[in-house]
């Protein structure tokens, strides 16, 4: 567990004993979790209940906010996709649905209105007859969107770089918010199948605020075994994806996880977790750190690799042909 508490509040000194913090988790496992972040119970809390509204209403309702072409934004029913085919795993569907949320803001400058940012901030698409999920949708994403660039700062500070060499890097992410629902299962799931099949994440930062349900969040770890993690709303879950991974040549380590079913005879009433992933601006080289080299990968924008990683899995951002690594 870190707490952030000192660094938003304190000196440098402090900034720097948080960041070696970050560092070491990031180092071992890749995971890790955080206190004292400053976020607003209530901003949570207003944004898992509106989700479990929306969740509970009859599919025709959810299926009318959904994208026409499959795009990543609205609502994806349950099977829609299997996260492990992303790093080129076969497995059964997922047992989840899930409401994806883009960016929330956007202006008429040539980064968001060339094709290239048309395709990464294309509209929302929210419920209809009701403001409130959508309120409390871009209110979380605002926020997430601002802790994530201090957690860079951090970042920079672990590596013992400017602390502000990732602002313009990640100001203008084409991240991405997902409110995943894993509904309680009333049958068997096919062999292999799991709510959410081992994966890695895309791009930076993942926060995950969550719920101390049945069939929870698991980390592989060094030796192969799956280690269970503890998930609550508003202490989060921090990871980090493929992208920061490369970024620092493997330093630090974006660590496969996976989504497990209830065990047999556990009370099994559904789950909810919200994830925000930052993905860093979709122009950003990313490319290994100069203080880190020699690279062990060949440079990539940040874009190019989402639209690969999410056609993988059935979703898109983009109506352009499958890239290749």
């Amino acid at each position: 567990m870190i707490n952030l508490s000192p660094a938003l509040k304190g000196d440098m000194a402090a900034r720097r004993a948080v960041a070696r913090q970050i560092d070491a988790a990031c180092r071992e496992i890749g995971f890790f979790a955080i206190k004292g972040h400053g976020v607003p119970e209530s901003t949570v809390d207003d944004l898992h209940r509106t989700g479990l509204e929306f969740f509970s209403l009859p599919l025709a309702n959810k299926l009318a906010a959904r994208h026409p072409g499959g795009m990543n934004r609205g609502y994806h029913q349950i099977e829609g996709e299997s996260l492990a085919n992303a790093n080129d795993h076969k497995a059964p569907p997922d047992l989840k649905e899930f409401f994806h949320v883009g960016p929330v803001h956007t202006t008429d400058t040539p980064y968001y209105s060339c094709e290239e940012g048309r395709r990464h901030f294309a509209p929302n698409i929210w419920p209809d007859r009701s403001t409130q999920l959508r309120d409390a949708a871009i209110t979380y994403y605002e926020t997430m969107s601002e802790l994530v660039i201090f957690l860079m700062r951090l970042v920079a500070l672990s590596l013992n770089m400017d602390e502000h060499y990732f602002d313009n890097k990640v100001d203008r992410s084409i991240g991405a918010m997902r409110l995943n629902y894993y509904p309680a299962q009333t049958q068997p799931p096919r062999e292999h199948q799991l709510r959410a099949s081992a994966h890695t994440d895309y791009g930076g930062f993942t926060i995950l605020s969550g719920e101390d349900t049945a069939g929870g969040l698991q980390v592989k770890g060094k030796e192969g075994q799956w280690i269970d993690i503890e998930t609550t709303r508003h202490v989060f879950v921090v990871n980090i994806g493929d992208l920061l991974m490369r970024w620092t040549n493997d330093r630090w380590l974006s660590n496969l996880h996976r989504v497990i079913n209830p065990k047999a005879g556990h009370r099994d009433e559904g789950r909810l977790s919200i994830a925000f992933f930052n993905q860093p601006n979709y122009d950003t080289l990313i490319e290994c750190l100069p203080s880190l080299r020699p690279a062990k990968y060949l440079p990539v924008l940040s874009g190019e690799y989402r639209d690969l990683k999410y056609q993988k899995t059935g979703l898109t951002s983009a109506t352009r042909p499958l890239l290749s690594e």
